[in-house]
């Protein structure tokens, strides 16, 4: 992991992260986000990674209402991939050079922990060198209660399968207040939270997520952030974060929330995230999930990481928000923001760069 080049003096509390999130000038808030990235990553690079998020199944009985992705097993549509189909979607990926593949599912009854082992397998046995990130902290709460077993017992299963990093999803606001309103049957944020800190413990590193532009309050965006924090200071876990803005499209949800959040909303945020989350060492711009220029915008607002280049992605997909590029055009997008371009891979390191970073 990449470490500071200098020590951090104070921290950001919670009166300052509220400061900086609602009325900090934002070239102001900017610079300083920057400065603390530079602290982390001395050199101007930005890195990506090429990776693939195929849905093992849509079928899904927590029905959140930011989610036009799921269905219930009888709706038209409804589908649960066998592990061929899933590997050889893999397979079409990797032969396109995709290096990593996310698969998370809905909560479906009729997957068990066989069934994410045989996934696994069959994975490997198409692309035994891909790196699979595969289910959130509620699919493995799911799962656990499934099985009737302990969602450590999952972990421990899934690291003897060869899994060694986890996705943050599922996190949305840990809130309570909030998931009630979100997800009144998903697990709560002190869940969340305890499947994080068992599988840093068991030597998983995760990502971190936060997903606003809905319910939530300011408040309620610093606490995340806090708790994220505290986290990290007790396992050092995460990689890295990544923010996204809620789109409404057609979930439940848009109709109450309309729009999503302004660009300079996702600014704010990725750059308070930068000052508060000082103990992780990566935060993520998304040309996907905002656009363009906001992907960019947050290169200069303390992000390092431009995210992934998705050979396959269907959760976005289905709320009528959906983006596709190409490694050239990534590349052009890194630099035309000032930065030199690096593939990574799901740890992180480095693996390519795209001209000179010194």
């Amino acid at each position: 992991m990449t470490e500071k080049t200098t020590d951090h003096i104070e921290r950001v509390d919670q009166e300052q992260a509220l400061y900086l999130l609602r009325g900090a000038p934002i070239s102001e808030l900017m610079l300083r986000a920057h400065a603390a990235k530079k602290q982390w990553h001395p050199k101007d690079r930005v890195t990506f990674v090429y990776d693939t998020n195929p849905n093992y199944t849509n079928i899904c009985t927590t029905g959140c209402r930011f989610c036009a992705f799921h269905c219930a097993k009888d709706t038209a549509g409804a589908y649960t991939l066998s592990s061929k189909e899933l590997a050889e979607r893999v397979r079409s990926a990797w032969d396109k050079g995709a290096t990593t593949v996310l698969f998370q599912g809905g909560h479906n009854p009729d997957v068990t922990l066989a069934d994410w082992l045989e996934y696994i397998r069959a994975i490997y046995a198409l692309c035994p060198d891909i790196h699979i990130h595969p289910f959130s902290p509620p699919e493995i709460i799911f799962m656990a209660k499934q099985e009737g077993v302990s969602v450590r017992e999952v972990l421990s299963v899934l690291r003897d399968a060869g899994i060694s990093t986890l996705p943050g999803g599922g996190a949305e606001v840990l809130s309570d207040r909030v998931r009630t309103l979100l997800s009144p049957k998903k697990y709560t944020s002190a869940e969340w939270l305890d499947v994080m800190e068992q599988a840093h413990e068991l030597g998983f590193r995760t990502t971190a997520t936060l997903m606003f532009g809905h319910l939530e309050t300011d408040e309620e965006i610093i606490s995340h952030l806090l708790l994220l924090r505290a986290l990290q200071d007790r396992t050092s876990g995460f990689n890295s974060f990544i923010p996204w803005s809620f789109k409404p499209g057609g979930s439940p949800l848009s109709e109450q929330i309309q729009e999503a959040a302004h660009p300079a909303r996702y600014i704010r945020i990725l750059a308070v995230a930068r000052l508060v989350l000082d103990n992780v060492c990566h935060i993520q711009s998304s040309w996907f999930s905002e656009s363009v220029a906001a992907g960019q915008l947050g290169l200069l607002a303390g992000a390092d990481d431009f995210g992934g280049i998705l050979v396959e992605e269907n959760v976005l997909k289905q709320t009528g928000y959906q983006r596709r590029t190409t490694v050239e055009t990534v590349l052009e997008i890194i630099r035309q923001a000032g930065f030199t371009p690096a593939r990574r891979d799901s740890m992180y390191q480095v693996v390519e760069t795209y001209g000179e970073t010194d």
